[in-house]
């Protein structure tokens, strides 16, 4: 007989020739792969067997910053390279120009390619996944109605209620969890304008108590057991449906009495075009529900964090929207006249968006043909990258690119040089609407607060922007300008 000792001795050994064997087997399946690769392909490194370089390239890192992978990758192989990321050899593009071609060619020589996990949480027909005709069909259902939403005296009448609302629930604070508040904002205004759900309905905390799940399922391992971040977003997704689906229920049997009314609610407005399933219908709802609550309160938590190490930028703001409010007599609400005069507040938000990246890239594959750019082949099938922070950050693009510096907005040539809010056929569509809602809060906020944020906290790219602390702020009541 076999002491123990021997056993776990044999057992650790036939362990290591296993992990040997397999090491050397995904190597060389690798190798293979490699020899049939173009001769002409991007420089770059495809990492490790398997796991490729996709955890360094999601380490996070300050959203300000283009982070250590992308930095070190561009010194080493250029601003276009090859790597391996989410389970499929990849293009990763930092360079602006070919970011464009990209963007500017969707459906033509690249498709959106989102990793299979996305689509199990955001469902198959979700904006962000889908493509082609239909793609086309309801995101031009969605633009339409924002289109006409973002201008009406109802909705920037709501805004400002909300706006007001909120300044008064912090009067005697001195500390408030920013990005916490700001998400109640955005969520309780986006349920109203597509659901007319009012804030103190218990429907509005319920969706926003799932759409923290919700998100929180975007960047984690991709393992549907219960109890896992993943599992518990797909989860919340399906509540979150349910509860579309059951205001749907309840309005179905007052659709006659409803046409002859004025259309109150983007669901209004979806059930009286009869054009869309039941489950198209709701997943249009939760993508502008996700897209007008999650990145509208990280834009809005970017500003009030730059502009709290930019006291200049501050104090024109606040001298901006002071002229505004000293037009107005006793208390008149703003409208849509007084946006259009919000020139600085607009060069804000485009800084904040350059130099915060709430969206750091997006997913594509070349389609059906190998594509030449510059010199380099991307194979038919790779996914490609676009990282839009990386031209945020091009001193060749911007002086001084770390620098929050509004007033580089007045170089009409800006928009050229910059991606915030994505490009081409999938340009976000409510990119217009989130302008409206932040100009109206930032508004009331510069004019009755002041603030400090702490040293340690700043926003990080997950690689959705987070903030380590919930972007605490030290507030005061705003000076009156002399």
């Amino acid at each position: 007989m076999y002491s123990a000792e021997i056993m776990a001795g044999l057992l650790f050994l036939l362990l290591l020739v296993g992990l040997a064997f397999l090491l050397t087997f995904t190597r060389t399946i690798y190798a293979k792969k490699q020899e049939s690769e173009p001769k002409n392909l991007p420089h770059g490194s495809m990492g490790w067997p398997l796991l490729g370089e996709t955890l360094a390239f999601l380490k996070p890192h300050k959203s300000n910053s283009v982070g250590h992978f992308l930095q070190d990758h561009c010194l080493r192989y250029g601003k276009i390279f090859k790597s391996h990321l989410f389970g499929s050899p990849t293009i990763v593009s930092c360079d602006h120009e070919f970011n464009m071609f990209i963007l500017q060619n969707e459906e033509k020589l690249f498709q959106v390619s989102y990793p299979k996990p996305i689509h199990g949480i955001l469902g198959k027909f979700s904006l962000l996944t889908i493509s082609g005709e239909l793609h086309k069909k309801l995101r031009n259902i969605a633009v339409s109605f924002i289109a006409t939403a973002k201008s009406t005296q109802d909705f920037l009448l709501y805004v400002e209620k909300l706006s007001i609302s909120m300044m008064n629930s912090w009067k005697g604070c001195t500390e408030i969890a920013f990005h916490k508040e700001i998400k109640r904002f955005t969520l309780n205004l986006m349920v109203k304008l597509l659901l007319s759900i009012e804030p103190e309905d218990p429907l509005a905390l319920n969706i926003l108590e799932d759409f923290l799940t919700y998100m929180n399922g975007f960047v984690s391992l991709p393992i549907n057991i219960p109890g896992t971040a993943y599992s518990n977003a797909v989860k919340a997704r399906r509540r979150l449906s349910s509860i579309v689906r059951g205001v749907m229920r309840e309005r179905e049997g007052k659709m006659d009495l409803m046409e002859l009314r004025r259309k109150e609610d983007f669901l209004d407005v979806l059930m009286s075009k009869r054009k869309l399933s039941d489950e198209e219908t709701v997943s249009i709802v939760l993508d502008i529900l996700l897209g007008g609550y999650e990145t509208t309160a990280t834009l809005l938590a970017l500003i009030v964090y730059f502009l709290a190490q930019s006291p200049n930028a501050f104090q024109t703001l606040k001298e901006e929207h002071q002229a505004i409010r000293e037009k107005k007599e006793n208390g008149e609400p703003l409208n849509w006249e007084d946006y259009q005069q919000m020139e600085f507040t607009s060069y804000v938000i485009c800084e904040a968006m350059r130099c915060g990246n709430v969206v750091k890239f997006v997913h594509r594959k070349a389609l059906d043909q190998d594509i030449n750019f510059k010199g380099f082949v991307i194979p038919s099938g790779w996914k490609v990258l676009p990282v839009f922070t990386a031209a945020h950050f091009n001193p060749f693009l911007h002086e001084n690119p770390s620098e929050f510096n509004p007033w580089r907005w007045t170089d009409k040539g800006m928009s050229k040089r910059v991606t915030p809010f994505g490009g081409g056929p999938r340009l976000c569509p409510g990119a217009e609407l989130a302008k409206v809602e932040i100009a109206f809060f930032l508004h009331h906020l510069v004019l009755t607060y002041r603030w400090k944020t702490k040293s340690d906290d700043f926003p990080l790219a997950y690689p959705y922007v987070e903030f380590r602390q919930g972007l605490l702020l030290e507030i005061e009541p705003s000076r009156n300008l002399n």
